[in-house]
């Protein structure tokens, strides 16, 4: 029996991965290859690793961790989860059944791309949904930003550190007349309309087709589609769950415990905060595995 099982082996499950393996507990992390950023040629913001490729800087990650002989890293999707605490069974894909004393989920959430032409070929490219990770590339150029609820004005004021040249896209939401009078006095123009198709121009460009009006193009265009968990193990053990703007996503402790004694939550699948940050997943990874290890201790 392991110590722990991970189920998700991007930044967070890696992290925590490491952290138990450093303290000699046994763990297996489950994992399926498709991190949520592999869209990206590059990855900001991580300390030592800034404009890598997120690809290259897990593919590093999984080397360094061959040093620890109590990790086992194996590719393969979990099916099923039952136990509990101390007790965990966890059922893979390939017919395998592992135990463990302890479980960390970790398996992330998938974007929900809109069905507009073009917007899920230039997601990572001319579509992204993070300044931090992004915004430095294209300061100062024109941005555009695809309006998706009350919490679009928060990224309005955020954006102004990276850039004077904004225009929000309404794509069909009824933005409150006060708010537009806000964005008039930002110099921020509002166009109306749905979007109907995106046309990619060069490595970033976009030109945003709208079913009113003429085409608009833009130097980058932000956009937060809603997500979902990309496994539905959570719902199967009744896990509490948070609703977000863009989605859910798991309950935790301080602890990064979920409702269930002995299961833990890293990475996007449990962190509130927008937009995702690769150095929070591997920070809640961490303390995850942490946490995990500390409450096995007799």
């Amino acid at each position: 029996m392991d110590d722990v099982i991970i189920i998700g082996g991007s930044f967070a499950g890696l992290a925590a991965a490491l952290q138990l393996g450093r303290a000699r507990r046994k763990v297996t992390v489950l994992d399926t290859g498709l991190p949520r950023n592999r869209f990206a040629g590059h990855s900001h913001g991580l300390l030592g690793h800034d404009h890598k490729s997120p690809l290259d800087i897990l593919a590093e990650a999984r080397q360094q961790l061959a040093r620890y002989p109590a990790i086992r890293l194996v590719n393969a999707r979990a099916d099923s989860i039952s136990g509990a605490i101390d007790n965990f069974s966890v059922l893979t894909g390939d017919g395998e059944s592992l135990g463990a004393r302890r479980l960390i989920l970790s398996y992330g959430v998938v974007d929900q791309m809109p069905a507009v032409p073009g917007f899920a070929e230039s997601w990572g490219t001319s579509i992204v949904p993070c300044p931090y990770c992004d915004g430095f590339e294209v300061a100062g150029q024109h941005w555009g930003l695809v309006w998706s609820g009350p919490q679009s004005m928060n990224q309005v004021r955020l954006f102004h550190d990276w850039t004077d040249r904004l225009t929000v896209f309404a794509d069909g939401h009824d933005i409150p007349p006060d708010i537009r009078a806000d964005l008039a006095r930002r110099n921020v123009p509002v166009v109306d309309g749905r979007i109907t198709g995106i046309a990619q121009r060069g490595a970033q460009n976009a030109t945003v087709k709208l079913d009113t009006g003429p085409d608009v193009a833009v130097d980058i265009l932000f956009a937060h589609p809603r997500n979902k968990p990309s496994a539905s193990l959570h719902e199967s053990l009744g896990l509490a769950t948070v609703k977000t703007p863009l989605g859910i996503i798991l309950k935790v402790d301080e602890r990064r415990e979920t409702s269930m004694p002995g299961i833990y939550a890293a990475g996007d699948l449990a962190n509130p905060i927008t937009p995702p940050s690769v150095t929070l997943a591997s920070s809640h990874g961490a303390m995850a595995g942490i946490f995990a290890q500390q409450s096995m201790l007799v």
